[in-house]
């Protein structure tokens, strides 16, 4: 069982430099997961990457996943929209957790899916609230305390706010 640290970004721009460094570091793309309201301006984070996937990202009950990946080399991106947050972006395992929760009509909102993945009831519910107010979520699977470390000093350092560890517990797949 691995350990997920998380942090929450007041602005798009500061978690593409957060997956920027995280990339840098050495870290997969299987492992980062990002959460985010859709707007304008995480259309500007995409095509900042040099993806045309945003175009697509129409807001909506029962949107699909998008081709290619409007986070850039980010796994399993896609657009959903859940009841009283609206749309969103995901990517990573993250996106597979709300996506997987949602066909089977489990969702308890961000929260909800959150605390499936291991996260504590408390923090889970501090999450789903920032990223209703608009802040984009960060989490990183490590397998090592020196990875922990590594990813907690990369949020610490961008200026990322609400940095935490838990343990992660298996998610359900779909």
């Amino acid at each position: 069982m691995g350990t997920a640290v998380y942090c929450t970004t007041s602005t798009s721009a500061q978690a593409s430099e957060i997956v920027d460094r995280l990339r840098t570091a050495g870290f997969a793309s299987r492992d980062i997961s990002v959460l985010m309201p859709d707007s304008a301006e995480t259309r500007k984070f995409a095509d900042d990457r040099g993806t045309k996937a945003p175009e697509g990202a129409a807001a909506g009950v029962g949107t699909g996943l998008l081709a290619g990946g409007a986070l850039g080399w980010l796994a399993g991106i896609g657009s959903l929209a859940i009841p009283g947050l609206g749309p969103l972006i995901a990517a990573g395992p993250i996106a597979g957790a709300l996506t997987g929760a949602a066909v089977v009509g489990t969702v308890g909102g961000i929260a909800g899916a959150l605390i499936g993945m291991g996260i504590p009831d408390e923090d889970a519910r501090r999450y789903e609230n920032r990223v209703r107010s608009g802040n984009a979520l960060i989490s990183v699977h490590t397998e090592s305390v020196a990875e922990a470390d590594r990813v907690r000093e990369i949020f610490n350092s961008a200026g990322a706010s609400d940095v935490s560890t838990a343990t992660e517990s298996t998610a359900h797949t779909y």
